[in-house]
């Protein structure tokens, strides 16, 4: 069972790809949908076993790697941890494909959209079912090769091209950091399966190597360098730069990789590796740091954005630092449910944007669009509930899993804790601020595209509005439903079981009541405040933003990340490039190589041709000056 799981979005796409020309176009969105649609309710099987019968298992497929200490099988490990990402991610991705039937429906190279959506789910597969860090590694540069791929889908655009190359260069960085961290698990525990690296780690945490001219402990470099290659994936900060641009791709290609399943690799990576974490407080203090610091830093950003899937990218960028922070003060169960309901309701609000554009073929900027929730009652709705359960509104999921986080890194009772909460209380107003922008200026006031009449807008077909349905239900139910299960810890906790380590338990206590009522009433307040700036008064949103100015520059140019990252990196780069190109390459290896020596040559080569002429007495000359010079070479020497 678990291996038709892990092979059948492999098979779909080897179908899609290989014989596309061959089926149609129909066939390959049928075989791709439903294959994929299959492994979700595998998925789904396997879950219910896990939580009803307490279901383990570890499918080895094969011997992958047997040399020396190396031992490296390739296989299918099922636990409460790995059920949770099966969950994720094939029932987003089966949703995915059947959107993509009717978004994609004009596009003429549909079975390699296709082809490349199954690939993807197969890698991300791969990456959460491995048993050792090397297969995860294997699926983690899988989904990134296919992210490649899928957000240069348009390759004609020279934007998709350019975005697509940033997303695997910024890539690079993070996954050689976690190659590192790789190596560095190898050479200390002489493993990299998960279970033998888990049992050996007490007895290195005194351990200290020298790295970089500085004395680290062991235990403290490995986590840094995992986290590192999290941090790419799930574009935190420093390493964010290429989500945005990611939106270059089809919608449904955001949906997939930008909300629901790759960029949660990271935060997968981390709370895989907890008992690993556990004891490395310098490594945990890093993450809820950088985790904090980037929730806060996409909302603000995310504030002023006008295009309606770069709102909803810097989103998912700050949402990947709440689970990051809250694995950072050792609430990794609740990482894994944030993780778990930011899935349905971020891809409902991604597929509910590409509704949206779709409607105003190919519009994404909200100050073109408004006064059509007439026109779109189903996404109109959709979207709401999605923002809703985004901001944390009472009783829908976000409300269960954010404000988890944010009270259990109150309760962890440290300076680091209480930095955290109280980021994670701001954000959470600023997060409800920016949502509702969007869905006023996208389906409310008035009509401003130039382009078309309202009255062409049109409900997009079912075939995109059904998926949308379904997560809406996720979006409202999973938190309520879950909650119990996910976050429960101590002696009650049966679900997690040995997958996810506390050295420490988490705290049972409550946070005091006015701190557990500020998140929700701010999420209230700012409903009101944000109709009354977008919609009812935008003279005061527009005087706020001229009296302003250069707080909006800062933030409209996203804290100039990118032009100090063309400044450091890429012009220092090309000068570097130009110097070894114009003087090494041209001025000293040709000038001496192919222009000096090569030259000189090839011209007395063409020179000495000339005597091969075929007349006797010519060679025969030519014997005479030989000989000639021979003798004078030996009476001189």
């Amino acid at each position: 069972m678990e291996i038709v799981l892990l092979f059948l979005p492999l098979l779909a796409s080897i179908i899609s790809g290989f014989f596309g020309k061959l089926i149609g176009d129909r066939f390959c969105e049928i075989i791709t949908s439903l294959f994929v649609a299959l492994s979700a309710l595998i998925s789904l099987f396997l879950f219910y076993e896990v939580i009803v019968n307490q279901y383990e298992n570890n499918v080895v497929i094969a011997t992958w790697i047997n040399s020396g200490n190396l031992d490296v099988n390739w296989s299918i490990k099922i636990d409460p941890l790995s059920s949770v990402m099966l969950i994720v991610v094939t029932f987003i991705s089966a949703l995915v494909h059947i959107y993509s039937i009717g978004y994609m429906s004009h596009d003429p190279h549909k079975p390699r959209f296709m082809a490349y959506l199954s690939l993807f789910t197969f890698a991300m597969l791969t990456l959460v079912t491995s048993d050792n860090f090397l297969q995860l590694f294997f699926g983690w540069e899988g989904v990134g090769l296919c992210s490649y791929f899928l957000i240069g889908f348009w390759f004609k655009k020279d934007t998709a091209n350019a975005a697509a190359i940033k997303a695997f260069l910024v890539n690079r960085v993070g996954d050689f950091g976690f190659a590192l961290g790789i190596f560095l698990i190898f050479y200390l525990f002489g493993t990299v399966n998960y279970s033998e690296v888990f049992q050996q780690t007490p007895q290195i945490i005194n351990k200290e190597l020298l790295f970089l001219g500085l004395n680290f402990k062991a235990i403290d470099l490995v986590c840094i360098l995992l986290f590192i290659g999290a941090m790419g994936k799930s574009a935190q900060i420093f390493l964010h730069t290429w989500l945005p641009d990611a939106m270059e791709g089809p919608t449904p290609v955001s949906a997939l990789i930008h909300a629901a399943t790759m960029v949660t690799a990271g935060v997968f990576l981390v709370v895989r590796c907890s008992p690993i974490f556990e004891y490395s407080q310098l490594s945990l203090n890093i993450i809820t740091i950088i985790g904090s610091a980037t929730a806060f830093f996409a909302a603000t950003i995310a504030l002023v954005q006008t295009d309606i899937k770069k709102i909803i990218a810097y989103s998912t960028c700050s949402q990947l630092g709440y689970m990051f922070f809250a694995a950072g003060v050792g609430a990794y169960n609740v990482a894994m449910f944030h993780l778990f309901t930011h899935a349905f309701f971020k891809a409902l609000l991604f597929l509910g944007s590409g509704s949206v554009i779709h409607s105003f073929k190919d519009e994404q900027d909200i100050n073109q669009m408004g006064a059509v929730y007439r026109k779109l009652p189903y996404t109109w709705i959709l979207m709401i509930i999605g923002t809703l359960a985004l901001t944390g509104f009472p009783f829908l999921s976000g409300f269960y899993s954010k404000d988890a986080i944010i009270e259990f890194a109150y309760l962890r009772g440290n300076s680091v804790g209480y930095y955290a909460a109280w980021i994670g209380v701001i954000t959470a107003f600023l997060t409800s601020i920016y949502s509702w922008r969007l869905i006023f200026k996208t389906f409310h006031g008035s009509f401003n595209n130039k382009q078309m009449q309202i009255e062409n807008i049109h409900e997009s077909p079912m075939v995109m509005v059904i998926p949308l349905i379904i997560l809406s239900i996720g979006a409202i139910f999973a938190g309520y439903l879950f909650k119990d299960l996910f976050i429960t810890h101590g002696e009650d906790s049966y679900f997690w079981a040995e997958s996810i380590k506390f050295l420490k338990p988490l705290s049972t206590d409550h946070p005091p009541l006015w701190f557990i009522l500020t998140t929700p009433t701010l999420v209230l307040i700012s409903i009101p405040l944000a109709y009354y700036l977008f919609v009812k008064n935008k003279d005061l949103s527009e005087a706020l933003v001229e009296s302003n100015r250069p707080l909006y520059n800062f933030l409209i140019n996203k804290w100039y990340f990118d032009e100090l990252y063309n400044f450091i990196f890429i012009k220092s780069s090309k000068k570097i490039g130009l110097f070894f190109w114009k003087i090494i390459d041209l001025k000293i290896i040709d000038r001496f190589g192919p222009d000096g020596v090569a030259s000189l040559f090839k011209d007395l080569s063409i020179k000495a041709s000339k005597f091969q002429s075929g007349f006797i007495y010519q060679y025969a000359f030519m014997i005479l000056i030989g000989f000639s010079a021979l003798l004078t070479y030996l009476i001189l020497y």
